[in-house]
């Protein structure tokens, strides 16, 4: 009978997908768009130019201006590609939607004019006709990296293509030159007829080429090419500047829908001199549905609202121009009572985007999600119902504390805390003693409230043996100097920048350099295994992980070849003394108020703890061209963190006593298509442990890992385990890591169809639900409720909350319709249809 059941059940579930799925077709595509109507040109107040003065030097040299139409609202919209040009002599320059192209020298006025409102700048030109020296790392490369031809996918990969590498995205311009002009006995370029150079000839496409037509023959880029190839290809003057930094204009603007925004990109010089770089800067959108950007700097909104970062590289320097796009249509009037600091901030965000936050959840769904990700624990039907008639206006806040001094809040964030630490047993029996050390000094350290600064600096300078000193095994899983910085970054400063051991961050600014520097600071270390005299374990000598710090000792940064320098990120080069331990000195750094990285991750990676995404996302990856999407709320949450001594507790008392966090799950017409601003609360999936203990919890079933400890206060659970090595097929197929990296992302909590049959019908949860002992059996023999309260109380277990009066019937018809004989069968019926149920799985 249950099979049967079971695939009666399956068929609406299949039945219910198919409906989705072509629900989800139907959806329109968020990048159409249609063309926003300008301005009229009695709202345009003036117009304003950006430069206001320009200098082009050499032949078809060429420069961008942007013009901007102030209008009387208090708005801006740019009009570059809207207005009309007119230069007052087109023999000195040529303009086009803004684009002026150097034609001979002197000087002219170039006119711009839209409605009845006009404006004008000054242009000189020179050097037409005389050699402009050309500097090959300066203007040739970023060609080739504007254009693809160094990228990972062509010939800056490590192996190049077809015989011609370059340096990755042009990092180092020794390599490219010699490949372009020594290397295969300079064939690439031809000076006697630069026209015929392979090098040209590819790149247009009047040789076959793998990469297809790259350059046009009339382009600037063809033009500067060539102009290099005849004057020798040179490489340049040894005192030549180098670009130290890049700027884009505007940097940030409110952008209607479906419009536009021309932006200008300029490079900053060593000597001072800044030269416009718009046209071989590279540009990228990080979200393709608010704004894309074309190869010319050209911005285009659709019709959703949001926020947009638009990266800017040019020379391994990079920037970002941030859109922010509001909805067009405005909301009623909302008051927002801030509660916290967080409140002020997302409040302030969704006025710009016209944003209307969703009203408060409901108590139920409050004691629900608070439980669940402080305490990774569903609330117990007594404690649900006492909430609820409770009449204090502060309950939630009292929560929020009573949840916080719960042994299971260790439990379940030293769970967290030692996925991304990697404490891995590997399979090895001798190191159970070190994972579980570790693991109970996660669990002390955050039950007691640890300051942050000084849990880093525990793990971080960690010397000693696992017996005395557990955070030492965070060493055992890493122990090569690549690995310490790449799991330190990761971790502890919120940065990936694994791919700097190699080359130039492609999308940061840090450099090999950076990257050894870091390095450096763990030259010192070294391990050993001793044995313990008298321990064994499983009948071999048991070995203690030691680790120790010499007297002196280094890195080699491979880039040089010499040994690198200490030198945290963003700060000066740091000498320490033969004898210290350089790692007390990195420590320093990071505990330093000031210091930009530290804070900033913590109160991000544990913002999308509980928002199911960081302000920055992914959460470890911050960087320039990765922003916030509310800076603001993220300096505020990391400054407020550091002024309160670096507790772990009262920064989630800060989120979650938030109006923010306490928003409802469902949406509203003007949020609905909100995913990064938190204006309403964002379900998220349980996680693996956390699902497993869930469903325990209702059915009263037991968890099977052994031989972890019992004692009064924490139950045997999923969320208490020390390793990785305990796994079932329930944690692996729901999505629990196996520790590999320190990334969070190797947590999957995406659901899949494995999990779907697991929950509907794997012998697992049939064993839980019909065992003798279970939720079922012992409602089944209860003699002393009636039927209507036990499905109450089976509904407070999953739900937090009582059955509606449709769902009440339900239940009481369909243990009647099984009769007094089949009551078991008919409370596993209830029971399994709850915890496949949508809203048993997720927290909302």
């Amino acid at each position: 009978m249950r099979t049967r059941r079971i695939y009666s059940r399956n068929r609406s579930l299949l039945c219910c997908w198919c409906v989705l799925v072509f629900a989800f077709l139907a959806q329109p595509a968020a990048g159409q768009t249609s063309s926003v109507p300008l301005p009229s040109p009695d709202l345009v107040k003036a117009l304003k130019l950006f430069p206001s003065e320009i200098h082009l030097q050499g032949e078809r040299a060429g420069a961008q201006v942007v013009v901007t139409a102030e209008l009387n609202t208090g708005q801006e919209r740019d009009l570059t590609h809207a207005a009309q040009w007119q230069a007052a002599d087109p023999n000195i320059v040529r303009v086009s939607a803004g684009r002026l192209e150097a034609m001979n020298d002197g000087s002219t006025e170039v006119r711009v004019v839209y409605g009845g409102k006009a404006a004008s700048l000054r242009v000189t030109v020179s050097h037409t006709k005389q050699p402009v020296p050309i500097n090959f790392a300066n203007q040739i490369v970023p060609i080739f990296t504007k254009f693809g031809c160094n990228a990972g996918g062509c010939h800056g990969k490590s192996t190049g293509q077809n015989g011609f590498k370059l340096s990755l995205l042009g990092f180092e311009p020794e390599i490219d030159y010699n490949a372009i002009v020594k290397e295969a006995r300079g064939r690439r370029v031809f000076p006697a007829a630069p026209e015929n150079s392979l090098l040209l000839l590819k790149a247009t496409g009047q040789m076959p080429h793998g990469g297809g037509k790259r350059l046009d023959k009339d382009s600037e880029e063809y033009r500067l090419i060539r102009r290099w190839i005849v004057a020798g290809m040179p490489w340049g003057q040894p005192n030549d500047p180098v670009v130290v930094r890049v700027s884009v204009y505007p940097e940030r603007r409110i952008l209607a829908q479906q419009s536009s925004q021309q932006l200008l990109a300029l490079a900053h010089y060593s000597n001072g001199r800044v030269e416009d770089v718009t046209a071989l800067a590279q540009y990228e959108s990080n979200d393709t549905e608010v704004a894309s950007v074309d190869a010319h700097g050209l911005v285009q909104t659709y019709s959703a609202a949001g926020d947009a970062a638009i990266m800017v590289r040019y020379q391994g320097q990079v920037t970002v121009f941030r859109a922010l796009v509001p909805a067009e249509k405005t909301p009623p009037a909302w008051t927002f009572e801030p509660k916290t600091l967080v409140d002020v901030h997302t409040a302030e965000k969704w006025r710009q985007l016209n944003l209307m936050p969703s009203p408060l959840c409901t108590d139920e769904e409050f004691i629900r999600r608070a439980s669940l990700q402080i305490c990774g624990t569903l609330p117990t039907p007594s404690e649900v119902q006492a909430f609820l008639a409770d009449p204090d206006p502060h309950k939630r806040d009292k929560l929020i504390d009573r949840l916080l001094e719960r042994p299971e809040y260790g439990y379940f964030f030293a769970n967290k805390w030692a996925d991304i630490l990697r404490v891995k047993r590997r399979g090895d029996p001798g190191r159970a003693f070190g994972t579980f050390a570790f693991h109970d000094w996660l669990r002390q350290a955050i039950q007691n409230d640890l300051p942050y600064d000084q849990f880093v600096r525990a793990i971080l300078c960690a010397t000693g043996d696992e017996r005395t000193y557990p955070p030492v095994v965070w060493y055992k899983e890493i122990d090569q100097p690549h690995q310490f910085v790449d799991d330190l970054a990761q971790v502890f400063l919120g940065l990936r920048i694994a791919c700097a051991q190699c080359h130039h961050h492609p999308f940061e600014k840090w450099s090999q350099d950076d990257y050894w520097g870091l390095a450096a600071f763990f030259g010192r270390v070294q391990f050993r295994n001793l044995l313990e005299p008298g321990q064994e374990a499983n009948g071999q000598p048991r070995t203690l992980f030691v680790l120790t710090v010499r007297r002196e000792g280094n890195v080699t940064n491979k880039r040089t070849g010499r040994p690198a320098e200490l030198k945290p990120l963003d700060a000066d080069v740091i000498t320490v003394p033969p004898g210290e331990d350089p790692r007390q000195r990195l420590a320093d750094w990071l505990a330093r108020k000031d210091n930009p990285f530290l804070a900033r991750a913590l109160v991000n990676r544990y913002w999308a703890h509980f928002f199911g995404r960081g302000i920055v996302d992914p959460l470890d990856d911050m960087r320039i061209t990765n922003p916030p999407s509310n800076e603001a709320l993220l300096e505020a949450l990391a400054k407020d963190f550091v002024e309160h001594g670096y507790s772990f507790k009262h920064l989630i008392r800060t989120i979650c006593k938030s109006r923010t966090y306490q928003l409802s799950s469902l949406p509203n017409e003007f949020n609905k298509f909100d995913r990064k601003n938190f204006a309403r609360f964002y379900p998220q999936r349980m996680t693996a442990e956390v699902l497993y203990d869930a469903v325990n919890q209702v059915l009263n079933a037991p968890s099977e890992f052994n031989p972890l400890p019992r004692d009064r206060q924490a139950p045997n659970r999923a969320i208490m385990l020390p390793d990785e090595m305990f796994n079932n097929y329930f944690l692996t197929v729901f999505g629990k890591p196996a520790r590999a990296s320190a990334c969070e992302c190797e947590r999957v909590n995406d659901a899949n169809l494995a999990q779907v049959l697991h929950l509907l019908n794997s012998e697992e949860i049939q064993n839980k639900l019909t065992r003798g002992g279970g939720r079922a059996d012992l409602l089944a023999r209860d003699s002393n409720q009636d039927d209507r309260s036990k499905v109450e109380e089976v509904y407070l277990w999953a739900f937090a909350r009582k059955p509606q009066p449709d769902e009440l019937q339900i239940a009481l018809d369909h243990i009647q319709r099984l009769g007094p004989q089949n009551r078991k069968t008919a409370y596993e019926n209830l029971l399994w249809s709850l915890i496949n149920a949508k809203e048993f799985c997720f927290i909302r």
